[in-house]
């Protein structure tokens, strides 16, 4: 059993001035300070001309940016957390100055969480940097996606962050696993007998898994050009849903136990078949700045999974997840099996089988799709919905940055991905990462193509 990781002391924060800092992880450390988890100095690290005055300020724009009930004492006290180490990356200058600036804030003894909000081909120059002065000793260090390109990447990176520092104190984030709905996706299936015991095989016929994004790919065109679709989100948010909706319950409740259990559901998920998968590209994708004239990435898939296991055999789960779509949605639909022997007919056809929505986002709930008798004369069934909205029945829920750092800086893993779970995701879709074929052409506000 791993030694308890230690609460920390300081969270240094690489990145500090990036897209991700400014729309999600400064409001979100608000949110912590606002409720008085967030209680530690925060030392930001950027390549910048900007003093500490500069990013505090900066700090009080991003946060009423995308706030809209800001508490002035609230944001004055995470600005004055808050300092910034100007300097390069690769400077070894920049990790000493750093150091100088944790014993100042911080003490000599404090153990700091370093999170890197950077590109991943940093990450290992970020480490190599923060060992060569002793900062990985009392530390540990927190990753964003993607963890790799493939597989072996994968690897190779593990291998780079490992020389300095040990599992137990590398954190690897997917922001998905720290969305409140999606874990949520446990208690439902798990605490409740009406739908625990539905949950396999017998009484399941198949389940669709849909992540549709109405925009499209804006200013991020050499971001998009070298991830696509299946690295952007089916090998890791997509995958670690499926997981929670399809795993074995946890022999506990502990984040070990949950992810052991994730790690055996996805180790019994075949590689994706390249027959089963269609690829897409929406129209004009080919114009955006940054994407390659002749660009074969996919801005859309679908796909269908096979699950190898008792429960789960012979169901199959179509994935589809696309930018450019009609609507922006997160949805789980688990079909039902049909009653063995039709007794009641619908209006113009044989009723639809039940089904159970759930919805993850934009607003988490669930809806039975439910036979009810159609008003008037014979027995004539019609399809009933009965739904629940998390949000108007339990209040808002905490943003998935605000749950990640959170978990962070108490040294609690269960919202962060373990190695073997993502080594299976990377084999899962290995077989369709590069096909080097052209995916089929759809227009903007549809459902991909034809």
């Amino acid at each position: 059993m791993t030694a308890p990781v230690p609460a920390a002391g300081a969270l240094v924060l690489f990145g500090v001035t990036g897209d991700l800092a400014r729309k999600m992880i400064l409001p979100a450390l608000y949110r912590l300070t606002e409720r008085g988890e967030l209680t530690v100095p925060v030392i930001g690290i950027a390549r910048t001309d900007w003093d500490t005055d500069a990013l505090r300020k900066h700090v009080g724009e991003s946060v009423r940016a995308v706030l809209p009930d800001v508490d002035d004492a609230v944001l004055e006290r995470l600005q004055r957390a808050v300092h910034l180490v100007a300097g390069d990356y690769g400077d070894p200058t920049t990790f000493d100055r750093l150091a100088t600036t944790l014993r100042e804030q911080a003490g000599a003894d404090a153990f700091a969480v370093h999170y890197l909000a950077v590109p991943p081909g940093l990450f290992g120059t970020v480490a190599d940097g923060l060992a060569a002065v002793g900062l990985n000793e009392q530390a540990r260090l927190v990753v964003e996606k993607p963890f790799g390109h493939d597989l072996a990447s994968a690897r190779a990176l593990n291998a780079q962050l490992r020389r300095n520092f040990d599992d137990d104190r590398l954190f690897r984030v997917d922001h998905y696993l720290g969305k409140e709905p999606v874990e949520d996706l446990l208690v439902l299936r798990f605490a409740n007998t009406v739908i625990e015991p539905l949950w396999n095989r017998t009484w399941i016929d198949h389940i669709d898994i849909t992540m549709a994004e109405d925009f499209d790919v804006a200013d991020r065109g050499s971001f998009y050009d070298a991830v696509g679709t299946v690295r952007d989100v089916v090998q890791n948010h997509l995958l670690q849903v499926l997981a929670y909706l399809t795993m074995e319950a946890p022999q506990s409740d502990s984040a070990e136990h949950q992810r052991d259990a994730k790690h055996r559901l996805l180790q019994a998920v075949r590689a994706v078949d390249p027959a089963e998968v269609v690829r897409g590209q929406y129209t004009g994708y080919r114009d955006v700045p940054g994407v390659a004239p002749d660009s074969t990435t996919e801005t859309y898939v679908a796909l269908t999974l096979h699950i190898d296991d008792d429960r789960f055999t012979g169901v199959p789960v179509h994935i589809r997840a696309g930018k450019a779509l009609p609507e922006t949605v997160l949805d789980l639909v688990v079909v039902l099996r049909s009653p063995p022997r039709p007794l009641f007919h619908g209006a113009a056809q044989d009723p639809p089988p039940n089904r159970i929505r759930l919805r993850l986002q934009p607003d988490a709930g669930v809806t039975f799709y439910l036979l009810a008798k159609q008003p008037g004369g014979g027995d004539i069934a019609t399809e009933l919905p009965v739904s629940v909205d998390f949000r108007q029945v339990l209040g808002p829920v905490h943003a998935a940055y605000e749950r990640i750092f959170a978990d962070a800086l108490s040294g609690n893993p269960a919202h962060f991905a373990r190695m073997d779970t993502l080594e299976e995701a990377w084999r899962v879709v290995e077989p369709i990462l590069d096909p080097g074929t052209a995916p089929l052409p759809y227009a903007p506000g549809t459902w991909g193509p034809t």
